[in-house]
Order: structure tokens, then sequence, then C-alpha cells
């Protein structure tokens, strides 16, 4: 009989656990805001140079319902440019250190945090979440994003603890399976007119909107490519991701392309091919529809200063400006577009 007692008590104790291990995909629909403490060798992630290493540390994560996690993960530098112009580096974490452990199923995440410690930093950082959330409002093939408040600890004592808004970008493996697509490790380099002729008009209409020119697809330049499962002779879809070069934003770290020959970013320029009027009408109809959804969300965004959301607006009326005029249409999306 005791034995039984035991065993009852290790099935219950494993449900519990089970009960309270993360959704990762319910954790990205959440709007909740999550609060972490992240303590790590901060010093260290600064001065890594070359390819990116992971290193030890951990984070004690307090969910809006009041649950309380606490786990030992990794931590590593990511990206290129602001790993070499920024306070402390982007970061990516890997929650698998313990795979049995309630946030394992995170898995590995890339984490936006300001590219110094300033409420001008944090702002931008704010600035660039609400690009994702006007995105997610065009379609459900676009990474989710979830903002934290961050305490970052440095475990050695030599970079002074800060405490900054920040968020987390969905894994691009659970984007794609929440839209019924899979993501690839290995596959050729593709083309704009390779990819899903809809949806890259939309991206490319999109990145217009927030004045981003910094992606490429061939070279998978913050482009995500995701193939549908059930047609393995569907052209795959191309997914935007990091908008902090994008005019929306505008970084003071951000520079013009050169070889676009912009003077600032916030210069707006298409870097899609020809789309028929009917074509892109169809898809502006997308924008035109979500019109009042966006300047509403950016509006009433109180993280981001008064004065900061009514520039934003601004700059996003100018694009619902130039969509109204037929003429503009045709000269900036179809006379003017890239032709290789």
């Amino acid at each position: 009989m005791k034995r039984f007692y035991c065993l009852l008590a290790i099935l219950c104790l494993g449900l519990t656990l089970s009960a309270q291990r993360i959704d990762s995909i319910k954790f990205f629909l959440d709007e909740g805001l999550v609060n972490m403490d992240l303590t790590t060798d901060l010093k260290g992630l600064q001065s890594q140079k070359g390819k990116p290493v992971f290193i030890p540390g951990s984070v004690k994560i307090t969910m809006p319902g009041g649950e309380v996690y606490e786990e030992d993960i990794k931590v590593s530098p990511r990206g290129v440019n602001r790993r070499q112009n920024c306070k402390i580096p982007p970061m990516k974490l890997d929650f698998r250190v313990n795979a049995s452990s309630p946030l394992s199923s995170l898995g590995k995440l890339k984490l936006v945090h300001g590219c110094g410690t300033s409420s001008a930093d944090e702002e931008l950082l704010l600035k660039e979440f609400v690009c994702y959330k006007l995105y997610n409002m065009l379609d459900d093939r676009s990474f989710r994003v979830r903002l934290l408040k961050v305490n970052y600890s440095d475990i050695n004592g030599k970079f002074k603890n800060y405490t900054q808004y920040s968020f987390l970008i969905e894994d691009d493996a659970d984007m794609a399976k929440r839209n019924d697509c899979r993501k690839k490790t290995l596959f050729p380099a593709y083309n704009q007119e390779a990819t899903d002729r809809n949806m890259m008009t939309l991206v490319t209409l999109f990145q217009y909107m927030i004045g981003n020119t910094d992606w490429a697809v061939p070279n998978n330049h913050n482009i995500a490519l995701i193939w549908p499962k059930k047609n393995d002779a569907a052209l795959p879809y191309a997914v935007a991701y990091d908008f902090d070069f994008s005019g929306l934003v505008d970084a003071g770290y951000a520079v013009p392309s050169e070889i676009i020959g912009t003077e600032k970013v916030t210069e707006r320029v298409y870097r899609g091919f020809p789309r028929t009027m009917e074509e892109l009408q169809l898809c502006l109809d997308k924008f035109r529809a979500k019109k009042e959804e966006m300047l509403k969300y950016v509006n009433e965004f109180s993280l981001i200063s008064a004065r900061t959301r009514k520039s934003m607006v601004e700059y996003l009326e100018e694009f619902f400006s130039t969509i109204e005029s037929r003429k503009q249409v045709q000269d900036i999306f179809i006379d003017n577009a890239r032709t290789k």
C-alpha cells in the first residue's frame, strides 16, 4: 500500500511539473508584461569577437499571473553591426540547459534590448517592438514578440546593473508551426521572385511603409523563409524581421545604405519588383483596412513619449497618403520598382 501511495505521489508531481511547462506558442500570443532578472557575464559578452560563444547565465522570470521560474540558461552575443557599436551586444538566450525544465520549451530566443542603457536607447527598442506589432496586424506569418521588463546583472560585478524594457522574438520553427508551415535548415538561395508572390508583395510594401531597406532575400538578410507543410510544390513565404534600421525607428546608429543611395534612414525606397496595379491595390487594401488600428496602437502605446508617438504617426500617415494616390502608386511601385 505504501508503495502505491509513493507511485501516486510521483505521478501527481509529474503532472504538476508538466502543467507548469511553458507553451512556447501561447507565450508569444499573450500580451501581458513579463518581468525577468538576467544574470550573466555582461562584460564577457561585450568583449567577444568573431564567432559567438554561449556562456553560462541564469534567469528569474515572473509571469503576469504571478508564476515564477528560476533556471540556468546559456547566453551568446548575436548580430554584426550592433555587436561592434553598442554598449551591450544583442543576445540569444538558450533555455535548454535542463531539458526537463518548464522554460526549456522556449528553446533559443533572440533578446532585443537597447544599444545602451539610457532612456533614449530604451525608446528605440520600444519603437522596433511596435514595428513587429504592426506587421502582426497584416499577416499571421510574421514573428510575434513578447515585452519584458529586464533587470540586467553582471555575474562578476564588472558592469553596473540596470533595468530596461526589452523583448523576445518568437522562434522561427514555432512561427512556422502555428502557420501550418515548416522551416528548413538547408536550402538553395532564393531571390524575391522565387518566393510566394502575394506574400512577397506584402513584405515589400510593409518594409516601404516603415522605411526599411536593411533586408535581402538571396542571403536571408533579415528575412526568414518558411514552406507550407501540405504542398511540397509551393514556393516559400518570406517573413521579415529586425527593423531597427528602419525610418520608423530612426536609430542614431543606423546609417543610410550606400548601395541604395539614400541620405538618411527615414527616406523611403521601394525595394520590391514590379507588380500590376491590380496586385498592388489588392495588397494595399490590407493596409488600408488596418490603418486606423495601426495608428491607434501607436497613439496608445504609452511606454513611448507622446512626442515620439506623434512623429511615428506622422511618418505612417505619409505612407497612407501616398497609397491613396494612383499616380504615386504607379510611379513608386511600378515605374521605379527594381528590375534586378
